[in-house]
């Protein structure tokens, strides 16, 4: 049996700025703080948090729209892919960005906190000190 959450948040940058960086090995790594290995292609499979994320980018709607399958170590042979929605909605003060994660192996519930501590927190943290940069790609 399998879960699924939405969690939301606000990230002081534009939406094509957290698009960029999420799709860029080097701007997910910078915004994380944890080391990533991924291309802004449809099909492609890419890692993060040094390898506890695995997956493939599924559906791509530049400054709007991922669609991800997502696994971590955490899940077992038997476990399907889960799967990451992401939507990026400029509003004040920057993009709020909207994570839909189904498919999440029951059992396994620390993730909606770890995407607020792991990718928001974090998220806000490396555009706040950088308002107006644009990660390149």
């Amino acid at each position: 049996m399998s879960y699924e959450f939405t969690v939301s948040d606000v990230i002081p940058t534009s939406p094509r700025n957290v698009y960029d960086a999420w799709l860029n090995s080097d701007g997910h790594t910078n915004m994380t703080g944890s080391p990533a290995h991924i291309f802004s292609a449809e099909e492609t499979t890419f890692t993060a948090w040094d390898g506890y994320i695995t997956g493939r980018n599924i559906t791509l709607d530049p400054a709007k729209r991922i669609v991800q399958s997502w696994r971590t170590t955490d899940f077992t042979d038997a476990d399907p892919d889960s799967q990451i929605e992401i939507l990026l909605e400029e509003v004040p003060g920057g993009t709020k960005i909207k994570l839909h994660h189904t498919n999440v192996p029951n059992g396994q519930f620390g993730y909606p906190r770890g995407w607020q501590e792991r990718y928001f927190e974090p998220m806000k943290a490396f555009f706040g000190d950088r308002v107006g940069m644009r990660v390149s790609t």
